[in-house]
């Protein structure tokens, strides 16, 4: 699937027809079959899931999310015309365009349902369809004008059994488009199967767990820790000095020696500048915070404990009795272990590291990704010409690498073409990842996979079992670049990078795994489905937090204001802690 979000501005409804009786296939339920890792019925929702509203039409099923509308044809299994009709009556008011879709295409795509959509609204048509690959009209692939479908539904009457031929309007356009072709045969599903050969889906747990294992590590090489940051230490970090290197003031005042009261000396003492004297007992001399202490020195009286007479230094009455030096090696001796090998390079681990001497050291990365945006349609820049959607997730999707601690160090925008990937592969060459947006799904993925194949490449994630994300794609060429491939939707997108990339990080700089993030979610059974579901979330005044129950995949909208995502798993119960990906 491709990035594709024009739909969501083109204030559609979408009616997905689940019902029927399947005849041909012996009356199995069959929007619920699976190919390529999702239900024929769930490559339907993905890919109206960019629409205003959404009915399904068919039996009632427990799973569904709640911001999806169901409904039933009366009588059931009383054919298409009636499921539509059935869907208009929920639909009492709403979006003038209504899309109609089966849930027996398996690769149905967004960009699919856009096309319709914009082709209804360019041509002014009261009904546009898809027209597959054999040349075939596919009637229940189409945008309809919702004035002439109520209308014409109102006329028919009786809508028990009839063809969708009955609601043809003769104003009415087709468009041809890839990947539409239904499934009505076990010999059609067999087929579908085949063109796929997915490989199981994984929990994420276990597909976040095989990234941070099975990844072959990059190089190690010296660098500069101050330039190496998103990097992970190959190597301990070892202090060469102690800290302090010698005794210094922990205040402004008065270094004394013995008790008081001191005879004050004319010298003072700055740090980085020339040490005093050694002090004798009854002396003392004036002192900046950091600077050497004259040999000698039993304490520093700050400023605010001390009084000063002619050339005698006393202590204020009532004022706590405190030394206030910093004694040689009080932080750590030379040679201590500051960091360990694993530990992620952050500013915070560079600056501690230069205050023990060190700024060079064995580090493996920061990872360098290579982004790649896919799609005959997508346009970043510009007016959009018919049939175009605009990239919204390209120009955004480097500052949430720089999230996870990657690099941006290169971007591609891959056309639709047969040997796209092949040349992709043999020339993105100055990275270690390579994150392509919209190629998990459908024809795109087919092509991906075929290259993959082609390079000798390893799979090591080709599902998982989430919404979104579960079409992910995670392989490891045969050079140890890693390509992770991503649903096109730029909100799948971008959660499934934000909780997939970490763990690439990890493997690829064999990174030791920091512990999750959790937070007792409120509402968390209202948002736990039969998959691990990823969700925006908001921290709440008392601290815990609230999911959004439902949000559009086709915008980053639903993240705007939002503080994190959580990753809630099947069945998971009201005030449960879940793992939380926090935002910046």
């Amino acid at each position: 699937m491709r990035t594709c979000d024009s739909i969501a501005h083109m204030h559609a409804d979408a009616v997905i027809l689940a019902g029927g009786r399947a005849s041909r296939m012996g009356g199995v339920d069959k929007p619920a079959i699976e190919i390529g890792g999702r239900t024929m019925l769930d490559a339907a929702l993905e890919a109206v899931a960019a629409c205003d509203r959404i009915v399904v039409v068919g039996p009632h099923r427990a799973d569904m999310a709640a911001n999806i509308i169901q409904t039933q044809e009366v009588p059931r299994g009383g054919g298409p015309v009636a499921a539509i009709g059935a869907a208009l009556r929920v639909l009492d008011e709403g979006a003038d365009l209504i899309v109609v879709v089966a849930a027996d295409i398996p690769f149905i795509g967004a960009e699919a349902i856009a096309a319709v959509a914009e082709e209804c609204r360019r041509t002014g048509s009261d009904a546009v369809f898809a027209v597959d690959e054999s040349g075939r009209s596919q009637y229940l692939v189409g945008a309809w004008r919702r004035d002439y479908l109520d209308e014409r539904l109102r006329s028919l009457g009786s809508l028990d059994n009839l063809a969708m031929k009955a609601l043809l309007p003769s104003r009415m356009g087709t468009i041809a488009l890839q990947g539409i072709s239904d499934c009505d045969t076990e010999s059609d599903i067999a087929q579908a199967r085949a063109s796929v050969t997915p490989g199981p889906a994984l929990e994420l747990t276990v597909a976040r767990a095989l990234l941070r294992n099975e990844l072959s590590a990059l190089p190690s090489r010296p660098r500069q820790l101050r330039d190496a940051i998103g990097a992970t230490l190959a190597e301990p970090v070892r202090s060469a000095v102690a800290l302090p290197r010698f005794d210094i003031s922990a205040m402004d005042g008065y270094a004394v020696a013995g008790p008081g009261p001191w005879q004050l000396r004319a010298e003072v003492g700055y740090a980085g500048g020339e040490r005093p004297a050694l002090l004798h007992p009854g002396e003392a001399v004036r002192i900046a915070t950091g600077a050497h202490l004259p040999d000698g020195s039993t304490a520093v009286l700050r400023d605010e404990f001390a009084d000063v007479t002619g050339g005698e230094l006393t202590r204020r009455p009532q004022t706590p009795v405190r030394e206030d030096i910093r004694r040689a090696g009080e932080d750590w001796p030379t040679g201590h272990e500051l960091l360990p090998a694993g530990a992620a390079v952050t500013p915070m681990v560079a600056s501690a590291a230069a205050s023990g001497e060190v700024f060079e050291a064995l580090v493996r990365g920061p990872v360098r990704a290579h982004v790649v945006v896919t799609g005959d349609e997508i346009r970043s820049e510009g007016p959009l010409r018919q049939g175009q959607t605009r990239d919204s997730v390209g120009p955004v999707v480097s500052h949430f690498l720089a999230w996870c601690g990657i690099d941006a160090a290169g971007a591609t925008h891959l056309r639709d073409t047969a040997d796209g990937f092949d040349t992709l592969f043999a020339s993105a060459i100055d990275c270690d990842l390579i994150v392509i947006v919209g190629a998990t799904g459908g024809g795109a993925a087919d092509q991906l996979r075929a290259a993959l194949d082609r390079a000798g490449a390893k799979i090591l994630v080709e599902r998982v079992r989430c919404r979104p994300g579960g079409s992910q794609l995670t392989a490891e060429l045969v050079d140890g670049r890693t390509v992770l491939g991503l649903p096109g939707n730029p909100f799948a997108a971008i959660s499934t990078l934000l909780v997939t990339a970490p763990a690439i990080v990890d493997g690829l700089t064999a990174r030791t795994a920091r512990p999750p993030i959790v937070g007792s979610l409120a509402n968390a059974s209202a948002c736990s489905g039969p998959v691990t579901r990823i969700v925006p979330v908001t921290r709440t005044p008392d601290g815990t937090w609230t999911a959004d129950v439902a949000t559009r995949t086709a915008h980053l909208a639903g993240l705007v204001g939002r503080d994190g995502l959580a990753i809630v798993p099947p069945a998971a119960a009201d005030g449960d802690l879940i793992e939380l990906i926090l935002f910046p």
